[in-house]
């Protein structure tokens, strides 16, 4: 007799050895017991997950003779031909190589025919999304009010295929994709029965390979079995399948993680010396990094990183220095660079790019500590211009105000105004008292200069006093070059009237000021120059080259 691989050798034969997909059986087991079948029933789901296992167990429990509950026996005539494949009244076609319609209304004319020595005839279709739409028209009405005597069970990998007239006429069972520690504890009970030793290492990059499929799994065990004595090393594993160790997984991941550009080359080109396939050794990496983020997370990683617990362990390890954002920005230049690896001609180099340039990217900072440091770099650009304030005086009656705190004036034009008239020495009669708010006096002051030359108004109209000593008065005036000019004329007449109102020898100090706010070209240029410093600056280019980004617009506050 033929070698029987695995696969069918342990083939479920109900639905409690069914693994991994209880939503399903229990569901089925509950519609038996009530008598709640429907009378056709689509199974749908990846390949080698159990679909076409579980309409057989359907079939032999709708026709055996001998059950006692849900489950069949087995052992009657009935199950013992369902499961060798040549029962009477159970069919199983193939939809890719019966998919015409003359085919369909060939079984359209057989269905009205009763059973042999069963209670149904079952038709189990695979792959049924393979149809032509004429066959799935031609079925239609069939499929919808079959005889009393006629079931129909769908098996497709592809339901989205199947035209929706045929889905709502079925009831749809979704299989699911077979967790690796359920497909590594099945292997290792069917070692155990075959007497075979391996290791658990060997079993879970069998079943990583697999990709959530038992069929899959068991055929790779197969392939493993024939080139072993009955003992597996689990250093010739991923020789014989052809994948990457995943040692040395974790060590180009380490290597990454450390900047480490020698070392990621070194184990780059001895894997592809061994002939490994870069594009799958690529797709492992980003695969890997994947589950270190969701590990780094620390939430259900149990749940959503499908590999084996003694890997979890090792993951927290190696992340345990890193940031979520530094583990988000590799994953973001990984998956920009996929579709250059998968298509260039030379992916090792491709590779080698890829990384190198994933490495040479300064780590990304958090969200809030950028917004920390852009707060910082606000308060630093705003303190180049500090604005006067006029609750800085500091003065009192009868004391010298010489000592007294000054405002620094803005960067702008200056001039001192001293007039000395010795032939006219001016005796104070009534000294205006320094005490004095100095706001207030400004304002009598520019009312007195407004009757004398009342052209000034309008120019000092936005002039402040700055500081106010026994012989010198401080004026800050912003204002546009028009009248700026203008007040630099009258220079003279002003700080005689400063005299006149004093009673005394005064000086005049002008800062002038001019101002860009109402000067669209000065503005302009001011504007410019800001942009350009702020564009230029390395925190702003250090987010750029980070998030990959561009500067759309500057705004000047």
């Amino acid at each position: 007799m033929s070698y029987l691989v695995l696969a069918r050798k342990y083939r479920p034969l109900t639905f409690e050895q069914v693994i991994g997909q209880e939503h399903v059986t229990r569901t089925l087991i509950n519609a038996i017991s009530a008598n709640r079948v429907a009378h056709a029933i689509l199974f749908s789901g990846p390949r080698g997950t159990g679909k076409t296992t579980v309409a057989r167990i359907l079939a032999k429990a709708m026709n055996c003779m001998e059950r006692t509950s849900s489950t069949p026996c087995n052992q009657c005539k009935s199950c013992r031909e369902i499961t060798s494949g040549n029962a009477a009244d159970v069919f199983e076609i193939d939809g890719a190589s019966n998919n015409s319609v003359d085919q369909i209304r060939e079984l359209r004319e057989n269905i009205k025919y009763m059973p042999q020595h069963s209670p149904y005839k079952i038709y189990i279709i695979d792959e049924v999304h393979m149809l032509s739409i004429a066959a799935f028209n031609a079925l239609l009405k069939t499929l919808e009010e079959p005889p009393a005597h006629v079931m129909f069970l769908f098996a497709t990998t592809e339901p989205h295929k199947i035209p929706v007239t045929i889905l709502s006429r079925c009831q749809r069972h979704d299989l699911k994709r077979i967790r690796l520690e359920t497909i590594i504890k099945h292997m290792a009970n069917l070692c155990e029965k075959e007497e075979i030793a391996i290791q658990e290492e060997s079993l879970s990059l069998i079943a990583r390979e697999a990709g959530g499929c038992m069929r899959d799994a068991l055929s790779l065990l197969d392939q493993i079995l024939g080139c072993t004595q009955n003992k597996v090393d689990p250093e010739t594993v991923p020789e014989l399948l052809g994948i990457t160790n995943r040692k040395n997984i974790f060590d180009m991941s380490k290597a990454i993680l450390n900047q480490d550009i020698p070392n990621f080359l070194s184990l780059l080109d001895s894997i592809y010396i061994q002939g490994k396939d870069l594009k799958k050794v690529y797709s492992d990496l980003i695969e890997h990094f994947r589950n270190l983020l969701v590990v780094r997370m620390g939430k259900r990683e149990t749940d959503l990183v499908n590999t084996p617990v003694h890997e979890i362990a090792i993951m927290k390890q190696q992340v345990e220095q890193t940031s979520e954002i530094h583990l988000s920005q590799i994953l973001d230049v990984f998956l920009r660079e996929e579709s250059v690896i998968r298509f260039s001609s030379q992916p090792k180099v491709a590779f080698e790019i890829a990384v190198i340039k994933m490495i040479q990217i300064p780590p990304a900072l958090s969200i809030e500590t950028l917004i920390q440091k852009l707060d910082q770099l606000r308060n630093e650009w705003g303190g180049n211009n500090p604005v006067p304030q006029n609750n800085c005086f500091q003065e009192s009656a009868g004391k010298d105000t010489s000592n007294s705190p000054q405002l620094t004036p803005g960067p702008g034009k200056k001039e001192e105004i001293l007039l000395s008239q010795p032939e006219t020495k001016r005796t104070p009669l009534t000294d205006v008292p320094l005490s004095k708010d100095p706001n207030r006096i400004w304002e009598e002051l520019r009312t007195a200069i407004c009757k004398k030359i009342p052209s000034m108004a309008s120019p000092l109209s936005r002039s402040v006093i700055t500081q106010l000593t026994e012989d010198k008065i401080f004026l800050s005036i912003k204002e546009n070059q028009f009248n700026l000019n203008r007040i630099n004329t009258k220079k003279a007449a002003l700080t005689e009237i400063c005299c006149d109102f004093f009673k005394k020898e005064m000086g005049l100090v002008l800062d002038m000021k001019l101002d860009t706010d109402n000067d669209p070209k000065e503005k302009s240029t001011q504007e410019n120059r800001k942009q350009d410093e702020a564009i230029r600056h390395p925190l702003i280019s250090n987010a750029i080259e980070i998030f990959n980004g561009n500067v759309i617009d500057v705004k000047v506050l």
